[in-house]
């Protein structure tokens, strides 16, 4: 299980971030220690679990999300970034998944991390 915000901690740049969320990149940086993976976590979660309403301002859910965490060695390596996100974006969209399924089953090898990120978004997002 991942590390989150304790409940009652961090509430305002919590609601600072959920207010930047629509359309949005958000890139937490900062130095070792400061809880940004804990941060990134929570508002993770919270997005994946919002209900669109008519009540809610947040209009879209979060794509897709990826950590670099030098403890992980899958999270550690740029060549996971794009398959990760291609894969959640696929399952997340049935309307693309077809495609994303044909660009991989016409070059398996795109899947490989060491292939070149260039390489990678072409066939998994420019092509499809």
């Amino acid at each position: 299980p991942h590390l989150k915000c304790l409940e009652g901690t961090q509430v305002d740049l919590l609601e600072f971030i959920h207010g930047w969320l629509d359309n949005q990149i958000i890139w937490l940086h900062g130095m070792a220690g400061i809880r940004k993976s804990a941060m990134a976590f929570t508002v993770a979660e919270r997005m994946k679990s919002l209900k669109i309403t008519l009540n809610t301002k947040i209009k879209t859910r979060p794509t897709g999300t990826f950590f670099f965490s030098c403890n992980s060695k899958e999270c550690s390596i740029t060549g996971h970034f794009f398959v990760t996100l291609v894969y959640q974006l696929a399952s997340n969209f049935p309307s693309i998944r077809n495609d994303v399924n044909r660009a991989v089953h016409e070059n398996p090898a795109v899947l490989d991390s060491s292939k070149s990120l260039c390489d990678q978004m072409k066939v998994l997002f420019r092509q499809p």
